[in-house]
């Protein structure tokens, strides 16, 4: 008889894993977060998160864990700025908090929820049976943990994908980018980067004296000096393209960042799965790489949980794979060409030109937008075309029992939700084998409000059916029975 340490043992208490763990822990499935650092990293190389993700927090009531969230309603592809507002609900995404935040804000969620992270536990490999998995950890001698399944949030170098034998394919690195923290100077801001001779340099202020300073040497693409990057190597190198002197400023932190792209060819092997880093590696631009970690943990964690529940329909954790794979597929192809547009030479300057002619263009804007966002991902979820369909759930004012509040609030819970806006009584009455996994609730939405009828969204936020005004649950714009929808997505009724 299996004796389990918990149903889904996480590996890595980074942003993904953390965020996962609470997925879980809505539904009502034991998580173990293990993680080999002692203690959480300080330092943050993310300093904010996409316009999606921010969306992903408001679902589960975390946003407002963070304080006042500034958002930027401007940014860039490649360095050609953009007015991401094009978009409803579009932003470059959070401004100025740094990784290290928003990790410790998920680590307070999860422990107020009752999550064990064991901190200093190193992973050295793990071994799968029809049953569960076997995690081997380091310690005083060797140990072992059990579980039904195991996920590796567990980075770039990832102990889980290379044990599951999942390989992780990709390009090599062409250039890289060397940044510092420092306090005590004041600096131009340089929020999207400015081209100079020889290379780019970005300023982002952190704090009243405090900045990051960033910048691509063309001299240098690649480091080839042995050992770390010294704060001299950044002062000299930005001063000489710049013409600023950071050589007097207080370091905090030195390090840089290349634009190797590699992507794991499985996101699931059996019953282990990869995320976050573990899953997909590229150039850090526009906040894509933690809100893609925090997207698949979204994803995956309601689907986790029916499944060890044993109420997953056929197929259910291969969606996983499914839909967030081509996601990160995306985000490496318009990184590699953002990068070329950021930081290529003269020979550029052509595409540069007619690429500036291209984003005059709303219908460009709004292409480039969403791809960088996030909010224009839409998954199959079967059915005829619809226009909400596979889409997200827009944030809007809806009223529920006369009291107005925001529709992303019904999703805390992490369940299903069946958004029923025409008071019918007999969509609320097909829903109802399911009342354990789907919250039904009746709605008035804002006038001319495209969903008029019945919403059914999944618990990572996705609309799989939707039905007009005066469609039953028979059928439904969207061509699918809202029976069949349910069970497609959330097993048979009771």
């Amino acid at each position: 008889m299996n004796t389990f340490d918990a149903d889904v043992i996480i590996v890595g208490a980074g942003p993904t894993g953390l965020m996962l763990a609470g997925e879980l822990s809505l539904a009502g499935v034991s998580a173990l977060v293990v993680d080999r650092l002692a203690e959480p990293i300080r330092e943050s190389r993310a300093l904010g998160f996409s316009a999606r993700t921010i969306e992903e927090f408001a679902q589960r009531g975390l946003i407002s864990r963070l304080g006042d969230v500034d958002v930027i309603p401007f940014g860039h592809f490649g360095g050609v700025p953009l007015d991401y507002r094009v978009l409803p609900g579009g932003s470059y995404g959070a401004r100025g908090i740094p990784q290290s935040r928003t990790e410790g804000m998920l680590a307070g969620w999860v422990a107020e929820r009752g999550v064990q992270v064991r901190r200093g536990v190193e992973v050295t490999g793990v071994e799968q049976d029809d049953d569960g998995v076997t995690v081997r950890v380091a310690g005083d001698g060797e140990k072992t943990l059990r579980a039904r399944y195991v996920v590796g949030c567990d980075g770039a170098r990832s102990v889980v994908r290379t044990s599951a034998g999942i390989d992780f394919p990709g390009t090599a690195p062409t250039v890289e980018l060397r940044f510092a923290d420092v306090a005590g100077v004041q600096l131009r801001p340089r929020f999207s980067g400015e081209p100079v001779p020889g290379g780019m340099v970005m300023v982002l202020p952190l704090g009243p004296d405090r900045a990051r300073v960033i910048y691509y040497d063309r001299a240098q693409p690649l480091r080839t000096a042995p050992g770390p990057i010294t704060f001299e190597e950044v002062a000299e190198a930005f001063r000489r393209l710049s013409g600023e002197d950071i050589s007097g400023a207080t370091p905090l932190w030195v390090s840089s960042t290349t634009d190797v792209s590699r992507q794991a060819a499985e996101y699931r092997r059996g019953r282990v799965f990869v995320a976050g880093d573990a899953a997909h590696i590229h150039l850090p631009i526009g906040a894509q790489g933690m809100s893609a970690g925090v997207q698949d943990a979204v994803n995956l964690g309601w689907k986790l949980a029916l499944a060890i529940k044993g109420r997953a329909p056929e197929g259910l954790l291969d969606t996983y794979h499914a839909e967030r794979h081509p996601v990160g597929a995306r985000i490496l192809a318009n990184t590699l060409a953002q990068r070329t547009l950021y930081l290529g030479g003269d020979e550029v300057d052509p595409l540069r030109q007619v690429f500036g002619e291209l984003v005059r263009h709303e219908e460009v804007q709004r292409h480039l937008v969403g791809m960088v966002t996030g909010l224009d991902i839409r998954h199959d979820v079967g059915g005829d075309p619809h226009p909400l369909l596979g889409r997200r759930l827009e944030d809007r004012q809806i009223t529920v029992d006369g009291v107005k509040r925001s529709v992303l609030t019904l999703l805390e819970s992490g369940r299903g939700l069946l958004l029923d806006l025409a008071d019918s009584a007999e969509l609320r009455a097909a829903a109802r084998g399911w009342s354990d996994r789907v919250d039904i609730v009746t709605a008035q939405g804002p006038e001319g409000d495209t969903a008029s009828g019945g919403l059914l969204v999944r618990p990572d936020g996705y609309i799989a059916w939707a039905g007009g005004p005066h469609d039953g649950p028979g059928a439904g714009t969207s061509g699918m029975p809202l029976a069949r929808a349910l069970g497609r997505w959330f097993g048979p009724a009771d």
